[in-house]
């Protein structure tokens, strides 16, 4: 919108030099007398009242106060651009895990497989779990603080992108994380495929626990859906929206959460890669697409989105991937940068309108168009009381958003 204004300065300042040096000649030729000091004062008429001062406000004061409306309502906007294709957006995408929903999982079932205890499980997964930046990792500490247990410090980790973690502790090889994590280290999950299922139904995530590489538990972790999870969905579905939760869990658990919150699409499953190829197939297919995550794993997709939208309790590399944050992880800040967009870009194109259609018609009052009918010349001074004026209405009119109001 501000490259707009700019090109249409670009032509409008020569337009208006030209009918300046018009107006001079006309009122020179045509003019009363003094004929010299009518041409005089209608040609600096016309440069003074077409000064595009209000051309040059009207995206950038419109932007100003729009982007400190949405940061009073917990919606702060690295990039203005990202407000103005949010307007546009037609598909929401959704990670699930601390976007969707709280991001602070908690185990609530631990099923054990072979001769491991309760507390060997955690106290081993907790061991590694402590370099992982992963939501997940945190139940596992919590859960081993709050059995008062010791937790040593993993003599080796490495962290396997949408498979989990692995490494050295206590002595003893342990590796936390999904079906493709236990199939890679060829550890069987035959007898410990039951009961991940059965947790994955419920909602819940399913973790599987190899301790020497042999399966020791399958452990659920339970992540609640946010409360405004809903009624944020169903308010962009009701915009005619299409919506989709792209995550990197299982498909039943993804399943099982769409089924909570009303999401029209699940793609489950998906590698950090697969996020980034699914939102550049959206955008291939025509789609305006926005993307909101928090997580290491969602950054190249937020960076490809049309309009990244970071959770403001998730990672600084998510953060810094999208042009949105929402402050504290509120889903309904969407809503809320959705209709300030729409506002906001309202109120640029009205104040490009003022604008122009102010300059439109000052320019030929200020030439002396309306000399033949009322007998009316406008000097200078007049003409400088204009100009300001149309500046002034396009920054009250910018003003206006202060006192939006956001759902």
């Amino acid at each position: 919108m501000q490259q707009l204004a700019d090109r249409v300065s670009g032509w409008f300042v020569p337009a208006v030099v030209f009918v300046a040096v018009a107006a001079f000649a006309c009122w020179l030729v045509f003019g009363p007398e003094p004929q010299l000091a009518y041409a005089i004062v209608a040609a600096v008429s016309v440069l003074v009242i077409a000064c595009p001062c209000a051309l040059g406000l009207a995206t950038p004061m419109s932007v100003m106060v729009g982007v400190g409306r949405g940061a009073q309502s917990g919606v702060l906007v690295r990039n203005a651009e990202a407000m103005q294709r949010l307007e546009e957006v037609t598909t929401v995408v959704f990670d699930k895990t601390g976007t969707l929903t709280e991001g602070k999982p908690t185990i609530s079932a631990i099923e054990l497989q072979g001769g491991a205890t309760v507390e060997d499980v955690l106290m081993l997964t907790a061991s590694i779990e402590q370099a992982s930046a992963h939501p997940l990792a945190n139940a596992f500490m919590l859960a081993a603080a709050q059995r008062g247990l010791r937790v040593p410090v993993a003599s080796s980790f490495t962290s396997l992108a949408g498979q989990g973690v692995k490494g050295l502790a206590g002595g003893r090889q342990v590796a936390a994380g999904n079906a493709k994590l236990m199939q890679s280290l060829g550890v069987l999950t035959d007898g410990a495929a039951h009961a991940a299922d059965q947790l994955r139904a419920q909602g819940q995530a399913a973790v599987f626990i190899a301790v020497d590489g042999q399966m020791a538990a399958v452990v659920g972790v339970v992540d609640p859906v946010k409360p405004a999870a809903a009624s944020a969905i169903s308010w962009l579905k009701a915009q005619g929206l299409h919506v989709v939760m792209l995550t990197g869990d299982n498909a039943v658990t993804a399943h099982a959460v769409a089924k909570l919150t009303g999401v029209d699409e699940v793609m489950a499953e998906a590698m950090p890669a697969d996020k980034l190829r699914l939102i550049q197939e959206m955008k291939a297919r025509g789609a305006v697409v926005a993307m909101a995550g928090d997580g290491i794993n969602d950054a190249p997709a937020l960076a490809a989105a049309d309009v990244g939208i970071a959770m403001g309790t998730g990672t600084d590399i998510a953060i810094e991937s999208a042009g949105i944050t929402l402050v504290k992880g509120d889903i309904r800040g969407i809503v809320r940068a959705i209709t300030l967009s729409k506002a906001m870009m309202g109120n640029i194109r009205q104040n490009l309108f003022f604008a122009f259609v102010y300059n439109a018609v000052g320019v030929l009052a200020a030439a002396g168009l309306a000399y033949p009918l009322f007998g009316i010349l406008l000097n200078p001074g007049i003409a400088a009381g204009a100009m300001s004026l149309s500046s002034v209405s396009v920054i009250a009119n910018a003003l206006r958003l202060r006192s939006l109001r956001l759902t």
